[in-house]
């Protein structure tokens, strides 16, 4: 397969497009679009997002050290691109695509109740990169949708058709293509029954 030498750009997709809400000092809440999300760590859970310093939230985050990270799905798909594309310094975002505002129990940053899972954070360090600061979180407390428990107490996430951001294209996730460890389980069934 040929292949071409481009200059060094962020091509590390596809990658989670998650909604975070944000709230300043005086009560002012926010909301906006993250593609540059990550899990860091898992004892303590710890996640980051970048923000670039000329975003609205930028500022209400760093000065307060709270968020909340709300998972996004294909009902939420016009909302996750219009929180990425328009200000909060114009426009309250939540009245205008409709979302409702829930109650974080760890933070102040209202989560939105939307979602189906909202991570909410508190801030433990900030990098400054560039172009965007990372702020590096420990995520305090989980709450998750209802609608997607079974009556045995387990969680069905992937029913939730997660939305995923790919060179500015949003996706739905979609079939399952095999579970954590899999490769390793079909490769040891296939030597026993070679024996």
């Amino acid at each position: 397969m040929a292949k071409q030498s481009w200059k060094p750009g962020n091509l590390l997709y596809p990658v989670p497009a998650v909604l975070v809400t944000c709230q300043d000092k005086a009560g002012k809440d926010n909301v906006l679009t993250v593609a540059w999300a990550g899990t860091i760590c898992s004892s303590p859970a710890m996640l980051s997002i970048s923000v670039r310093k000329e975003r609205y939230s930028h500022h209400m985050i760093k000065e307060t050290g709270e968020f909340v990270v709300n998972l996004t799905t294909k009902h939420l798909l016009r909302a996750t691109d219009y929180c990425g594309v328009r200000s909060g310094r114009d426009e309250d975002k939540f009245v205008s695509m409709h979302l409702t505002k829930g109650k974080a129990e760890k933070v102040k940053p209202p989560i939105i109740v939307e979602s189906p899972v909202n991570l909410e954070c508190k801030v433990k360090q900030i990098v400054e990169l560039g172009s965007h600061d990372m702020f590096i979180a420990e995520v305090v407390n989980v709450q998750i949708s209802d609608s997607y428990m079974d009556e045995r107490g387990s969680f069905h996430l992937n029913d939730s058709e997660l939305l995923a951001y790919s060179h500015g294209e949003y996706y739905s996730l979609g079939k399952k293509l095999g579970t954590f460890g899999w490769s390793v389980r079909k490769s040891n069934s296939s030597k026993k029954r070679k024996r």
